[in-house]
């Protein structure tokens, strides 16, 4: 199985993984919220930050979606590594409002690590070609005549 097959699934999966939180936070918060790893439900009307979430997610799932599907490998992986962020910083809000460790760390590490590594697969993947064809259009062009 070739590099490009096997990053071609797994940002697949982080396509579906991510469009499947989003809609899950969008259409049931509540059901959602136990899942993340923050120790109390917001209080008052605090369940729009959630669908905010929800959102932010979804647009997420769009974005890589929209990159794999057009075939923008490079600028995949770049938004994958900047999309690695949102989950660092969502074990971070974790840990800083009392979550449990291992929520933050298995649910929010496991999941920006994971995404970092599809990330630098598919830029290694890309980076090959990219200086491959780098080196033809030199070599190409330094054997026509001036």
């Amino acid at each position: 199985m070739s590099l490009k097959t096997v990053n071609t699934v797994l940002a697949t999966v982080c396509v579906l993984f991510v469009l499947y939180l989003g809609l899950s936070f969008i259409l049931a918060p509540a059901a959602s919220t136990p899942g993340v790893g923050l120790p109390t439900w917001p209080s008052g009307d605090g369940g729009g930050f959630l669908t905010m979430k929800g959102i932010r997610e979804f647009s997420m799932g769009l974005v890589i979606g929209i990159l794999l599907l057009t075939g923008h490998r490079r600028a995949l992986g770049w938004v994958l590594l900047m999309e690695a962020v949102a989950p660092f910083g969502d074990m971070i809000n974790v840990l800083a409002h009392h979550g449990t460790v291992a929520a933050a760390l298995g649910i929010h590490g496991l999941t920006s690590a994971f995404i970092t590594l599809v990330a630098v697969l598919m830029l290694r993947e890309t980076g090959k070609a990219h200086q491959s064809a780098k080196t033809t259009t030199v070599a190409g062009s330094a054997a026509q005549p001036v």
